[in-house]
Parts: C-alpha cells; structure tokens; sequence
C-alpha cells in the first residue's frame, strides 16, 4: 500500500463536475469579501443556469473577494456526483435540494482532512505513525462516501478530534529535527505583528492569528501552519519551502510575490502578481 492513497487532485474543487454548490448552499454577509448578502440554500445572483459564475474572471474587482479565497477541498464533485449521483438539485424536489445544501459543508469537512491526512502520509518524519493514519485516512473516505442519511447525522467534530490526535503527533515528530528553536505559537495572536525577517524554522502556528502580519523574507521552513488565520498576511518573499498543513484557501487569503518560495503541495496565487 502506497502512503498516498489516492491523488491530492481529487481534492481541489472541480467546479465542471459540481452544480454551483458553493455558491448556493454557503451563507455570506456584505463586506470586505462579500458584496452583497447571501442567506444559505440561496444561489448567488452571479450563479448561471449551467452553474458556473458570471463574474468568474473578475470576482476581485466587483467585491467578491471571498469567491476567489474558497476552496471546497473537491467536496462540490463529491456531493454532486457521488452522494447525488448527478441529480442536480436545480431539477429535483425542495427536499433533495435540501438534503444536498445540508450535506455539502459535512463533505468539505473530510474532504479536508482527508487533505492533511494525505499530507502526514507523505512525511518521513511521521513514518512511526503511518499505520494508524492509513486507518483514519480510509475511515474518512469510507465517510464521505455515506448516504445523505449518514452523513446528516455524522458527528464531524468528534471525527475531527480523532484526527487531530495523529496530526497532532505528527507535528512533533516532522518539527523535531529542524533547527530555529521550534518555537511554540500555537493559537497566539499575531495580529498586525511585524516578524519581517524572522526565523519561524519548525515553529508551531496552529490556529494562530496572522491577519495582517508581516511576514516578509521570514523563515518559515518547515513550520506547522494547520488552521493558521492568513488573512491579508504579507508573505513577500517569504520562505514556506516545507512548510506543512497549508491550504490553498489560506495562501488565497494572503498576500506575496513571485519570490515567496512554496511548499509544491500548493499553487501561487494568481493575484500575487497581477493587477487587481
């Protein structure tokens, strides 16, 4: 059995394979991100008959900054096509319209960790705990592959707990041999901090709260970055080579250049470079 059990591909969003579930289960509220308000099970006034966005190749310049941050984890096509098996929610009753809203964000839930589990897999440092991520990385997928039933009814935060123990486990043994002092930040909050420069090598970020730090030319090697809020952070020039539990949704929230250095698990963004 190989570490990775199936291509991290299949978690990113397709939205050619989803019916617009995004855009029309999710709730959001007129703001920064947001231009206008959005009540669940609502679709977006952007959302075409075919379910692709309108404003697709310009969410940034019309205030809908949130579209272009989200990421389903490829959760859309999984509900879409598996758990309805293609039935799109356009065409069938209000209940299996309901069904499908309710069950899309639980999917999301595992599709990410199914994201990290992948991910621990793939760290020789974590190989002592391989095992037993093996069985929670198939429990998981065996998860999202539940009736909509099962799946209403699943407790995803204890499920989440259980995760987190190994994942947990796994950031101490992938940071124990790096250098920089492993410094412990989990859930500190760093709003605005300026850590330009700084040596963050194997330090623990978990849950931290970085919005709108400065980080540029930081160190950041190797470093625990699950849950870490990056809202509007600067990683101009930052160095993430190895950095391990980050999300594109997170790297989307933040702000850098062509010459932040990237884990390959993660793509660059594209408003990193380009006018918006």
């Amino acid at each position: 059995m190989q570490d990775q059990m199936f291509d991290r591909a299949d978690l990113h969003g397709d939205c050619t394979s989803c019916f617009g579930l995004c855009c029309v289960a999710l709730p959001f509220a007129a703001s920064a991100d947001f231009a206008v308000d959005k009540a669940a099970g609502k679709p977006c006034h952007n959302l075409r008959d075919d379910h692709r966005c309108g404003i697709h190749d310009r969410l940034r310049q019309t205030g809908f900054t949130g579209c272009t941050v989200y990421d389903c984890f490829g959760a859309g096509q999984k509900v879409s096509q598996v758990t309805f098996d293609g039935q799109d929610w356009r065409t069938g009753s209000r209940e299996h319209a309901r069904q499908m809203f309710d069950v899309f964000p639980v999917v999301r839930q595992l599709h990410e960790l199914l994201w990290y589990l992948t991910e621990a897999l793939a760290l020789p440092a974590a190989r002592p705990l391989h095992a037993d991520l093996r069985r929670i990385l198939d429990r998981t997928e065996e998860l999202t592959r539940g009736t909509p039933q099962e799946l209403a009814a699943l407790d995803v935060a204890a499920h989440r707990q259980d995760v987190n123990v190994l994942l947990l486990k796994t950031s101490e043994l992938a940071r124990a041999g790096i250098g920089g002092g492993r410094k412990n930040r989990r859930g500190a909050d760093l709003m605005g901090a300026r850590l330009g420069g700084a040596d963050l090598r194997g330090a623990n970020l978990r849950g931290a709260y970085l919005i709108a730090a400065d980080l540029t030319g930081a160190d950041l090697r190797g470093a625990d970055l699950i849950g870490a809020d990056l809202r509007d952070t600067d990683l101009t020039d930052a160095d993430l080579t190895d950095a391990f539990f980050l999300t594109q949704p997170q790297l989307n929230a933040a702000r850098g250049s062509a010459g932040t250095r990237l884990p390959a698990s993660v793509g660059r963004p594209v408003h990193w470079t380009a006018d918006v």
